[in-house]
């Protein structure tokens, strides 16, 4: 895959996209876990598509949209980023084109295809899915990508902006890490903060920015059968994701497959919610003891509900 030279937002692209997803988003609220400690849960389960994502897609078409509201949007992604994407050019009136590798949730296609969208199964992997959805863009789409676009990235970072009014003295904020586009977008978010952390958990599985962030470049991985699907892949040669997550975030950590299964187990039994495994990695590590709630005030940030029924019931059964 050619490396895209992708600009690194700032704050002020953060300030920015808070500005966008206001007009159209409520703030999501915010859930005390006192097992976990002095930590609150970041509830993106409640965004209209069911996860965080829409955040960064509604700040990136609105971008697409000024610069040319007649050229489709495409983009490759296991899920939530498509939901994101389909939903926000509904909002723009822009056509849309999502290409989904054919072993992606069967929850999120279905979702998917409630969408007035171009819905394109193809590859077996992330980033073969990927490289399809570039050589769309590379026929006239405007390519949006679920992680390395600083219009994403500032969107997803929107986040932080909500937790700094929400949680009085919050010293952490800890999310999963797939291809680093939310982790960098807290990053970029907290950086005029000095008080505040960010922390990143990654699936055992999946370590592609861990691995990239040791070697100072992204370096393939072996990526296994994860139950944390949407962050499983390996992440675009030179994302600016990784500088970013290297130079703002302050740990990163794994969280193996039973404790993964668990931690959405624990957020169903303990808070009744519905939390997809994706989401559920930063309680797995926190459970775990592999990561711990930060100084004082904690936020973790619980990404996304769009899991399938079948493996919630699995799950919630002790089976997974």
């Amino acid at each position: 895959m050619t490396t895209r030279s992708v600009a690194e937002p700032g704050a002020d692209d953060v300030a920015r996209a808070g500005a966008i997803v206001a007009r159209h988003l409520r703030p999501t609220p915010v859930l005390a876990s006192p097992l976990l400690g002095d930590v609150v849960l970041k509830l993106e389960t409640l965004q209209p598509t069911g996860s965080f994502k829409v955040r960064g897609a509604l700040v990136a078409v609105a971008a697409a949209h000024a610069e040319d509201p007649d050229r489709p949007v495409v983009t490759a992604s296991a899920g939530n980023h498509g939901l994101g994407l389909a939903f926000a050019a509904r909002v723009f009136a822009m056509k849309a084109i999502v290409v989904i590798p054919t072993n992606a949730s069967e929850a999120k296609r279905s979702a998917l295809e409630r969408f007035d969208i171009d819905l394109v199964r193809h590859g077996g992997t992330f980033a073969e899915a990927e490289t399809h959805a570039l050589a769309l863009a590379d026929a006239g789409a405007h390519f949006v990508s679920a992680y390395n676009d600083p219009d994403v990235i500032a969107g997803q970072g929107t986040i932080a902006l909500e937790l700094f009014e929400q949680v009085p003295g919050l010293t952490t904020i800890i999310a999963p890490v797939g291809g680093g586009g939310l982790l960098s977008g807290l990053a970029v978010a907290s950086g005029p903060r000095p008080g505040v952390g960010v922390r990143g958990v990654e699936a055992d599985l999946s370590p592609a920015v861990s691995t990239a962030v040791a070697a100072g470049r992204v370096v393939p991985v072996a990526v296994g059968d994860t139950l944390a699907d949407g962050l499983a892949g390996n992440i675009e040669p030179g994302t600016v994701t990784v500088p970013l997550i290297a130079g703002g975030v302050e740990q990163l950590a794994g969280a193996d497959e039973a404790s993964i299964a668990g931690a959405v187990r624990f957020l169903a039994y303990e808070h009744g919610l519905v939390v997809e495994p994706s989401g559920a990695v930063p309680v797995a590590a926190l459970l775990s003891g592999r990561m711990e709630p930060g100084p004082g005030p904690t936020a973790v940030v619980v990404t996304g509900r769009n899991i399938a029924p079948a493996l919630l019931a699995e799950l919630l059964a002790g089976e997974g």
